[in-house]
């Protein structure tokens, strides 16, 4: 059963792969229009973000059994062609939730005990202790939309405080002894914190907007380590502005399809951005909530092992 391996990920994934029989053919850098023109040789292919699985690349892959994704979700796959095509697709949430769950939680108590300010002004020799007054986590109620494997994971880490957690889910019955799943209503007029850990979907792209974040009951702080486009940005900086957003950590950014380079020049940065850039109450990172070493070594040894279980090298 031969396997294109079209990113780089942790040496485990192909030396498993070949101990348990696989071919294994690697192609980091050929354009996607190159690999249309040879997937059809192929029953398997295993991929991070280096492009879309699209319906034209999809119509190349006669063969094509089942898509490998290093990562939790699967939104940068045709996922109803490829089902159509009877192509069995494998995600790995497994792997990086406890990094995420952990990145998380230090987001959020970085914001409240304002860290990313503070370690600025003392390495600048400035020395503020009653305007950098924090704030504490017990007593508070966490909203958490989104509850599988990342939402699962945060409300764990939260077992060590003393704090009301909520989710909501458009699956039922998923709470469990670590949070309460709740109507979205109830969600929206308990929380302090939101926390979002939900898959983009038609449903969640630009779920985040001013209409909703004027419909919680308080001021709230607001956390997204799960999808970029689960927030209106501008519509953020507004709540922000308002004082109805109290700070805001973001793992990820609704501009990730855009290049970076091109967003850090001042003739094209969106005013949203600049001004997420500039606040004392923001934290940004690079879509790193998952992306630890224990978690890279994780996440391919999920995918190894779910593709042993649905195909043994020696079907083929």
């Amino acid at each position: 059963m031969k396997i294109l391996h079209l990113d780089t990920n942790h040496p485990t994934l192909l030396e498993q792969l070949n101990a348990a029989g696989f071919e294994n053919h690697e192609d980091y850098t050929s354009s996607k229009i190159e690999i249309e023109k040879i997937i059809h040789n192929y029953d398997g292919i295993i991929i991070r973000s280096r492009f879309s699985i699209d319906k034209h690349f999809l119509q190349q892959a006669n063969k094509l059994k089942f898509i490998g994704r290093v990562g939790a979700g699967l939104e940068n796959i045709d996922c109803r062609i490829a089902k159509s095509k009877n192509i069995e697709l494998i995600a790995a949430p497994e792997g990086n939730r406890n990094a995420v769950g952990e990145h998380t939680l230090g987001m959020l108590l970085s914001l409240f005990n304002k860290l990313n300010k503070t370690d600025k002004e003392v390495k600048k020799g400035v020395w503020l202790r009653e305007e950098n007054r924090g704030v504490e986590l017990d007593g508070k109620t966490i909203g958490i939309i989104g509850y599988g494997n990342m939402g699962k994971s945060f409300a764990k880490k939260l077992r060590g405080f003393d704090v009301e957690v909520l989710c909501y889910d458009i699956k039922p019955s998923v709470g469990d002894e670590n949070c309460k799943q709740v109507s979205l209503g109830e969600l929206k007029e308990k929380a302090d914190v939101l926390s979002l850990h939900a898959p983009q979907t038609a449903r969640t792209e630009k779920m985040i907007n001013t209409s909703f974040i004027n419909s919680f009951t308080k001021n709230f702080w607001l956390i997204n380590t799960a999808r970029g486009r689960s927030v209106v940005t501008k519509d953020l900086v507004l709540g922000l502005k308002s004082g109805k957003i109290l700070g805001a950590g973001l793992d990820v950014l609704e501009y990730e399809k855009s290049s970076f380079e091109n967003l850090f020049s001042k003739n094209l940065m969106p005013d949203a951005f600049k001004y997420l850039i500039t606040a004392e109450n923001v934290l940004l990172s690079p879509h790193v909530g998952g992306w630890t070493q224990e978690s890279k070594e994780k996440l391919a040894q999920t995918i190894v092992a779910k593709i042993k279980i649905k195909f043994s090298a020696n079907k083929i």
